[in-house]
């Protein structure tokens, strides 16, 4: 049986790794949380007392994985997405609890996009100009908000911890698609917020972070085709008026 000219046995396996990657990155998450090295000498002893299967992050990786492989199939896209899409997952479990995007993710984020930008842009230089702009936008705009939110509130608009995640997933999607992501993480951040509000589960300056919003915009880009993506942000800021 082929789903997408892919033979189910390929999702079987892509969804047990996913699994697998889900509990490693459930451990991952805690250690990273809580400040402390991910890989250290007594990394056995202390994961095997504190393993605990975690089937959120596990089927949630694991689905992740599978949906994937039938947008993308097996292509260079696929193994970067596939990549980024537990470190995604972990910055929005931790900024959503913390309030911090750790470092070391952006960092990682960063180092994959650096990797994938020459190898995609090997063949294109062009192709390599378009993802280093993405790095300068992402950041760019997301440190000016931070800047002018600071001089006009007194405080940071968002973390300079968002200002350096931006600039990672900027030189992984391109500068085409970080400005769709900056745009729908306002707008979801924006509809979010006034629900929450509304409904009295956040006060109005009460800080909410950014993060989570960032993530679910850039998992939109990965798994929503492009001129699909195009239209519907045409329709919502044209309140429907835009025809295709």
């Amino acid at each position: 049986m082929y789903i997408q000219n892919i033979h189910i046995l390929y999702y079987f396996f892509i969804f047990l790794l996913g699994l697998v990657v889900g509990q490693i990155l459930d451990w991952a998450t805690q250690r990273m949380s809580e400040h402390k090295p991910i890989l250290s000498k007594d990394f056995y002893k202390i994961y095997t007392k504190d393993l605990k299967l975690n089937s959120k992050f596990m089927y949630l990786t694991a689905i992740t994985y599978v949906g994937l492989l039938f947008f993308c199939g097996f292509t260079l896209e696929l193994l970067k997405y596939m990549i980024i899409a537990p470190l995604l997952i972990s910055a929005f479990a931790i900024d959503y609890k913390e309030q911090i995007i750790p470092n070391r993710l952006t960092l990682t984020l960063f180092e994959v996009g650096l990797l994938f930008a020459f190898i995609e842009g090997s063949g294109s230089f062009s192709l390599l100009l378009d993802k280093l702009l993405g790095l300068a936008i992402g950041g760019g705009i997301f440190l000016i908000i931070t800047l002018i939110g600071g001089l006009i509130a007194g405080k940071e608009a968002m973390g300079f911890g968002d200002v350096k995640f931006m600039g990672a997933l900027g030189i992984l999607f391109g500068a085409y698609n970080i400005v769709i992501i900056s745009i729908l993480s306002f707008l979801l951040a924006a509809i979010i917020s006034i629900i929450l509000i509304l409904t009295k589960k956040k006060k109005a300056n009460e800080y909410i972070p950014f993060g989570p919003f960032i993530v679910i915009a850039t998992f939109l880009v990965m798994f929503v085709p492009e001129h699909l993506m195009l239209i519907a942000l045409l329709k919502i800021f044209t309140l429907g008026m835009y025809q295709v």
